[in-house]
C-alpha cells in the first residue's frame, strides 16, 4: 500500500499492513495517544509495520521529534484493541492513533518511568494540533489508551504531560484538586455513594456500569482517570481530590454534552 502523508508534520511514510475500512463513520472523532512500551524505538516501529504483530497505528513519534505516518487517516488502524468510550466499543473506527516512543511501564516497577523529551512533546503537540484542526476533534476526545482500556493498558502513563498539550490548546484538562484527608471510596465499598461516583465516570465516557459496587472495573477506571487527570497520586482510590477533579471536568464539558 502506498499513500501520501495527510500532514506536513510527517518526515517519512512507512506503510503498515494491519488495517481495514472505518466502520460506521468516515471521519474520526477521537485522537488516541499511546506509548510504545518498548525500549527500542526503531524496533517498535518495525513491529507496528509487521504483519505478524496484528497491530498498527496512524503516526509514530520518535524521541528526537521525527514523525512517521504508517496509515492514511481514512483507514481503521489496529491500535485501541478491546476498548470502550462513551458507550462505543469500536474505538478503532472512531480514532486516529499516535504511538509515542517511550519504554513506559515496561522498565519495571523498580525503575522510574522514562521522561518524554521536550523535543518529542513539541512534535506530538504540533501533530495533535494539525490532526484536531483537520478533523474537528473536540478537546474532551483527546484521550490516552488507558482511558479507553483501563483494565488492560497504562499508556501513555502518569508521567505524560497532558498539561503541556493543554497549554497549546489540545485536550480537556482542569487543575487537579489538591490532595486532602477525608472520606474516600475504594475496592469493596458498596452503596449509593459508589453508584453516584460510577455514574460520574460513565458520564465522562469511561466504560463503567453504575452498580453500586466499587469493583475491579471501577478501580481500574479510577486508576486510568488519575493517570490522565490527577497524576500526583495514582492508586485507584476515589479520594476527595479525585472526585472533585472529576466533578470539575464534567462541569467544564460543553453544555450540549450535559443533557
Amino acid at each position: 500500500m502506498t499513500f501520501s502523508a495527510d500532514t506536513k508534520c510527517v518526515c517519512e511514510v512507512r506503510p503498515a499492513v494491519n488495517y481495514g475500512p472505518r466502520i460506521g463513520t468516515e471521519r474520526p472523532d477521537i485522537l488516541l495517544l499511546h506509548y510504545t512500551g518498548m525500549g527500542d524505538a526503531e524496533g517498535a516501529l518495525k513491529w507496528l509495520c509487521a504483519k505478524e504483530s496484528g497491530v498498527s497505528c496512524h503516526y509514530f513519534v520518535f524521541e528526537d521529534g521525527r514523525i512517521v505516518q504508517l496509515l492514511g487517516e481514512n483507514k481503521r488502524a489496529h491500535h485501541a484493541g478491546v476498548s470502550h468510550w462513551g458507550g462505543d466499543t469500536d474505538i478503532n473506527s472512531r480514532s486516529i492513533g499516535i504511538e509515542i516512543a517511550n519504554a513506559g511501564h515496561s522498565v519495571g516497577p523498580e525503575f522510574p518511568l522514562p521522561p518524554f523529551p521536550n523535543v518529542q512533546m513539541e512534535a506530538v503537540a504540533e501533530l495533535c494540533r494539525d490532526i484536531i484542526d483537520r478533523n474537528n476533534i473536540e478537546p474532551h476526545l483527546v484521550l490516552g489508551h488507558s482511558d479507553v482500556a483501563p483494565s488492560r493498558k497504562q499508556d501513555p502513563g502518569e508521567h505524560f504531560d497532558w498539561r503541556f498539550l493543554a497549554e497549546r490548546g489540545i485536550g480537556h484538562i482542569v487543575p487537579p484538586a489538591a490532595l486532602q484527608s477525608g472520606p474516600f471510596l475504594q475496592r469493596g465499598d458498596e452503596g449509593e455513594a459508589v453508584a453516584a461516583f460510577q455514574e460520574m465516570l460513565r458520564l465522562y465516557g469511561y466504560g463503567v456500569t453504575p452498580n453500586g459496587v466499587f469493583d475491579t472495573q471501577t478501580h481500574d477506571a479510577v486508576t486510568a482517570f488519575q493517570r490522565h487527570f490527577r497524576q500526583e497520586q495514582v492508586d485507584g482510590v476515589a479520594d476527595l481530590s479525585t472526585v472533585q477533579t472529576l466533578r470539575d471536568l464534567l462541569a467544564a464539558l460543553p453544555a450540549a454534552l450535559k443533557v
